[in-house]
């Protein structure tokens, strides 16, 4: 294979309810965000909650990072160890930075930004939102208790929606070249991504692969649907692997997509020397050594 490595990934989410990347409350309507497909709004959850959710992930597995949530402050808050330094720590070297101010960056002789390894765009709801609610009520804080939020009982009906999602993600492996094992440990995290948040939501929601599909290769682009799977779970383009158009030995078909695929399909795909694992950890784990070394 050519030294240079790009790893394209499209990942599909299991399907539960979810209401966990909210907007600005409607009155005592907590919002989902959304956007419109055709003619349909699709629930959405933002890459910078999924790449928070990454970045705790490393840290509780003792990568060196420098950024931590402050939960305590009054806005969104942030806190920094250090001047951001891609040598030392994960997060900067994985996620990038920017410092707007950089005179002290220039006496550290570092760079005042830094683009990120790992790409990402917005996940998407596989169904549409189907304007499903749910009504919930706060109780008055009564009795003797020290503190209220407010004067009486609060109602409020808040939206959901019971889908998958499906997001992208690319990684120049010739990026992760000096840091190897902090990229291994990326993708790791993303076989196990979970407590995705964003705003002040409370859902729990595995945001793990089901299914994946990924390709391994010198493109500058993936060259397929990066939101490829369909509403049954299938992926489309996967047709398209042949000699003429995507080369089968550049491709890997991961999770429930490759444990229920009919067989004569997968045994067309595997003649094209296209990989399949039953797990999705396995298969990152795999495309970590095929593009990082061992």
């Amino acid at each position: 294979m050519p030294k240079l490595k790009n790893l394209f990934c499209t990942v599909l989410t299991h399907a539960a309810p979810s209401s966990n990347y909210r907007g600005e409350s409607e009155e005592n309507r907590t919002i989902i965000q959304k956007i419109t497909k055709g003619d349909h709004e699709y629930a959405v959850i933002s890459p910078e909650s999924i790449r928070n959710a990454l970045r705790d992930i490393l840290a509780a597995r003792e990568l060196p990072t420098n950024r931590t949530r402050l939960l305590d402050e009054d806005q969104l808050a942030v806190e920094f160890k250090d001047f951001p330094n891609a040598d030392a720590y994960a997060d900067d070297f994985l996620f990038g930075y920017l410092v707007a101010d950089n005179k002290e960056m220039k006496k550290q002789k570092r760079p005042a930004k830094r683009d990120s390894v790992l790409r990402m765009n917005m996940a998407v709801a596989l169904s549409p939102y189907r304007f499903d609610a749910t009504f919930h009520q706060s109780p008055l804080n009564a009795g003797k208790s020290p503190w209220k939020n407010s004067p009486t009982s609060m109602p409020a009906d808040r939206e959901g929606s019971h889908t998958a999602y499906q997001y992208p993600f690319a990684l120049n492996l010739n990026d992760c070249a000096l840091k190897p094992q902090w990229a291994k440990a990326l993708l790791a995290a993303i076989g196990e991504l979970s407590n995705v948040a964003g705003s002040h939501a409370r859902s729990y929601f595995e945001m793990a692969p089901r299914s994946l599909i990924a390709r391994l290769t010198p493109s500058l682009v993936c060259g397929f649907d990066t939101y490829g799977f369909d509403l049954q779970g299938g992926f489309p383009d996967l047709a398209r692997i042949r000699d003429e158009d995507l080369p089968g030995d550049e491709f890997v078909v991961a999770g429930a997509i490759a444990r229920e695929m009919n067989a004569d399909e997968k045994k067309l795909l595997e003649g094209k020397k296209v990989r399949f694992f039953d797990n999705p950890q396995a298969a990152l784990k795999q495309l970590a050594t095929d593009g990082l070394g061992a």
